[in-house]
């Protein structure tokens, strides 16, 4: 009995350590990137405070490391009881985003539920949700994938109904990221290449119907501009030019860690989306490449614990944790780098996103809790 509790006191401590250092480096280069926007922003108050990004990234991301510690000793497999609860819950939320006055409008978009200045993205929570119902759907009848009508028609009929909410907000990018996990999720229970494919085909002809119908539309010109952003540099192609000449600037070592200049104002909101072209320019070529190897690494570790994990539950719980964070660097450095139309997907533990920060750290947990218990089975 001793030995068993000690096994189920370890873990892996590698997913740990990764995490905490992401998190600090992403407070340190939150603070590098956002202290003109800030001292900007609260200008108008007459602070002109360097420091607000930064304090409030410390809050969420002290508040991130005390969900990771519950959700790394919470017991995985009582999620199973709340995979129906949760998922009610994120829809009601989402829905509660297209109630007029309800919703905090931000720059256009209407993506936040809140008081004052603390607010939740619903979007983020439904990600979270989502995992936690396609592990629990997918493992109690593991046949289920098998059909179409039992398993895969149910699972694709929360994906529109999901997506079309975010899509509502407007925010496309958390619409494409939650139908991607969802699907990569089925793919791994065993869904047929036949149905993976004709799924992602579907969605292609989706976005081909976007642009032909409506070539003009905002949605449109975000998918084709990253094509030649050169073409369109004070519009629609600006923030990925911007991104560029950060990139370009840094070349192979950077200009030195707070030493940007793309932040003075020029590339916007350079803590958040594009947070990884302000690294480019101040790290270089040199420090991008250690923070995708560190996400690799991150990945590599999910992988582990998704394949030895002690049920199929875990196995799917893992994978859609896994696949979440794989998919957002995957999405991020594209934008980030011209490669895929601009869709507003944050880095994961390193870009400033409150509410997004905290649930990838507890996520983290979430997959700290279950290399625990596959240790105990060992």
């Amino acid at each position: 009995m001793r030995g068993k509790k000690n096994n189920l006191k370890s873990g892996d401590f590698l997913l740990v350590i990764l995490t905490l250092g992401l998190v600090i480096f992403g407070v340190i280069m939150v603070f590098s990137a956002s202290y003109y926007q800030s001292i900007n922003e609260t200008s108008v108050s007459g602070e002109g405070n360097p420091y607000a990004y930064l304090v409030r990234d410390l809050a969420w991301a002290a508040l991130g490391f005390v969900l990771m510690i519950f959700t790394a000793v919470f017991d995985y497999r009582k999620y199973r009881s709340i995979a129906v609860p949760a998922l009610i819950v994120s829809l009601i939320l989402l829905i509660l985003l297209l109630i007029p006055g309800v919703g905090k409008n931000i720059n256009g978009a209407t993506r936040w539920l809140g008081v004052g200045s603390f607010t939740i993205m619903p979007g983020e929570i439904a990600k979270v949700a989502l995992i936690i119902f396609v592990a629990w759907f997918l493992s109690e009848k593991p046949q289920r994938i098998k059909s179409f009508t039992q398993g895969i028609l149910p699972l694709l009929v929360i994906c529109v109904v999901y997506g079309g909410l975010i899509l509502k907000q407007p925010n496309m990018s958390t619409a494409i990221t939650l139908v991607a996990i969802v699907i990569l999720m089925m793919f791994i229970a065993g869904m047929n290449w036949m149905y993976c494919g004709g799924l992602i085909g579907l969605g292609a002809a989706g976005i081909a119907a976007i642009i032909i119908t409506n070539p003009e539309s905002h949605w449109a010109k975000r998918f084709t501009s990253f094509l030649d952003p050169f073409a369109d540099p004070l519009n629609e192609g600006f923030q990925v030019v911007q991104s560029l000449m950060a990139l370009g600037s840094g070349g192979l070592f950077g200009v030195g860690l707070g030493k940007s200049i793309q932040k003075h104002l020029y590339l916007p909101e350079p803590q958040n989306d594009f947070i990884l072209a302000i690294i480019g320019e101040e790290l270089g070529f040199v420090g991008i490449l250690v923070l995708l190897l560190t996400y690799v690494v991150l990945i590599w570790r999910g992988i582990h614990i998704a394949v030895n994990a002690p049920d199929q539950f875990g196995t799917l719980l893992a994978s859609g944790v896994t696949i979440m964070i794989a998919v957002q660097v995957l999405f991020n450095v594209a934008v980030v780098t011209s490669s895929m139309p601009p869709t507003g997907v944050i880095l994961p533990f390193v870009s400033y996103g409150g509410n997004a920060l905290m649930l990838f750290m507890g996520s983290m947990g979430i997959l700290l809790n279950i290399s625990r218990h596959t240790a105990q089975v060992k």
